[in-house]
């Protein structure tokens, strides 16, 4: 019990989330150093605490309790490129904490643990050029697009051993999610419903997107610079694990991830429209002096004024809204099935196949905002300040296969080396740079040295090599990511201390 406690303490102080870019999706490889060394194999091999995120039922196979404190730094490097930008994002540097504890209860057939993981995440940092968004001299006034998806999640877990060769676990976590997005946001002008002729139904959406032969302003979307902020959630997951050692040389484990519905409340969702509005001003101006050559610009500036006046827009109220935000989604499901082999008493293989859900899932990201209150965008909205939003993201499901081994050097040394490769869930129609989970490829290696009887430190390197996606041309997020090229690449550096106590 007095293990317990300290740990439950470290654990409260650890739940300061830090946003990572993902490895497979939203999801690291693996959460220590030891099994990331070898490929993050982990759903075969029962020799670990962080067996309670990905196979809770093999930790009724350690041999004695133990705690294990992990630390890792994720070091990504993200580039975009489309007709306006060819840039790298801001180097960014995760630290991605774990601490699990399992407690070996004497003459049981029950092990209880108790940990919290960095489950993962993505995050980027852009300053980019934008067609809409430019100085009186024409020149690009550069945008921040940031992101933040970070997940965090902890709590108890249970073994039950049927015999010498079959356990099984469950584990039962809560999460704790934030999120953050910055961009210029794009929608259709669709989206514009308020109604300015009650007599033909004309709305201004219809206004922004005819053509100017129409009467139009010709926009095929209208954009708002956007700071989504201060979302959080918290919710559970499950996992049930199956461990089966039928000898000494073979393990073979099962595991299955239950989906979590992730509800982000308290959020705040700053939207300004007004550079939008200004191009529109400066468009209805340049129209109303090309219907009238003699008109002086100061004159036709006061006719457009009357204009928006008569349609209901007072522009000296601006064009920005503080709302209340709220947002939901998943995590996906999942099944691992895992396998290890000792080779001899030297040399131990491993496999992992999982299916993650991401269809299911990550198919749209429904965003409410309410509580808006400048006139002018509820006119235009056509409504009271409360509006609805889907975001799509339209994920694919994907397969990810973890391979490696470890070897012992000596009595207290043990090499590792690991190879993993995971489908991108990332379809190209929804691909934009702030949220690039595209890597697929990634090495791994890593070893332990024994420092004492109880003592083990253990030190691994991953590396997710470079993978570049083309945009579908439309993009389903905005036109500036139409064609363009979203890459990303990582380096993590892992250390953990294991102590058997």
């Amino acid at each position: 019990m007095k293990h317990f406690t300290r740990l439950l303490i470290i654990s409260l102080m650890m739940l300061t989330i830090i946003d990572a870019n993902s490895q497979n999706g939203t999801r690291l490889i693996g959460y220590d150093a030891k099994t990331i060394g070898r490929g993050g194999t982990v759903t075969g091999f029962f020799d670990n605490p962080s067996l309670m995120m990905n196979n809770p039922g093999g930790i009724a196979f350690l041999p004695s309790s133990q705690l294990d404190i992990n630390f890792s730094l994720m070091v990504p490097k993200v580039t975009f490129e489309n007709q306006y930008n060819n840039t790298e994002g801001k180097q960014n540097y995760f630290p991605l904490p774990s601490i699990w504890y399992v407690k070996k209860i004497p003459n049981s057939k029950f092990n209880f643990g108790f940990g919290v993981f960095t489950q993962g995440g993505m995050g980027a940092d852009f300053k980019l050029n934008h067609p809409l968004y430019k100085d009186s001299k024409y020149d690009f006034v550069k945008q921040p697009y940031h992101s933040k998806f970070a997940v965090m999640q902890g709590g108890p877990s249970l073994s039950y051993k049927f015999s010498e060769k079959l356990a099984l676990g469950i584990s039962t976590h809560l999460v704790y999610s934030q999120m953050e997005f910055q961009m210029p946001y794009s929608l259709s002008p669709s989206v514009l419903k308020g109604v300015i002729n009650p007599q033909n139904g004309m709305t201004f959406g219809n206004l922004f997107s005819a053509s100017y032969e129409n009467g139009g302003l010709n926009y095929t979307e209208v954009t708002a610079s956007a700071n989504m902020k201060d979302l959080t959630s918290f919710s559970f997951a499950g996992k049930i694990g199956l461990a089966w050692k039928p000898n000494s040389k073979v393990s073979v484990g099962m595991n299955y991830n239950t989906a979590t519905a992730l509800h982000f409340k308290n959020g705040v969702a700053e939207m300004n429209m007004l550079t939008q509005m200004n191009d529109a001003f400066g468009k209805v101006v340049a129209g109303i002096m090309q219907q009238n050559p003699n008109m002086t610009p100061e004159e036709a500036q006061t006719a457009a004024m009357q204009n928006f006046m008569q349609m209901g827009i007072d522009l000296t109220k601006g064009a920005e809204a503080t709302y209340d935000l709220q947002s939901k989604f998943k995590l996906p499901q999942s099944l691992a099935i895992g396998v290890s082999y000792a080779i001899n008493k030297n040399i131990r293989v491993g496999l992992d196949a999982e299916w993650i859900n991401w269809a299911n899932a990550f198919d749209k990201m429904k965003l409410t905002l309410s509580n808006g209150a400048n006139p002018n965008i509820n006119r235009m909205m056509g409504n009271d300040g409360d509006f609805k939003i889907d975001f799509p993201l339209n994920w694919k499901n994907s397969v990810v296969i973890r391979t490696g081994g470890e070897f012992d050097v000596s009595k207290n040394i043990t090499g590792r080396l690991g190879y993993i490769y995971g489908s991108n869930p990332v379809p190209a129609s929804t691909l934009f740079p702030v949220f690039p989970a595209i890597i697929e490829h990634h090495l791994t290696t890593g070893m332990s040295v024994k420092l004492s009887n109880p003592l083990t430190l253990n030190l691994a390197y991953e590396h997710g090599f470079k993978n570049e996606l083309k945009a579908a041309d439309p993009s389903l997020i905005a036109e500036e990511f139409s064609g363009s090229t979203s890459g990303l690449k990582t380096s993590i550096y892992h250390i953990s201390v294991s102590w058997k106590l």
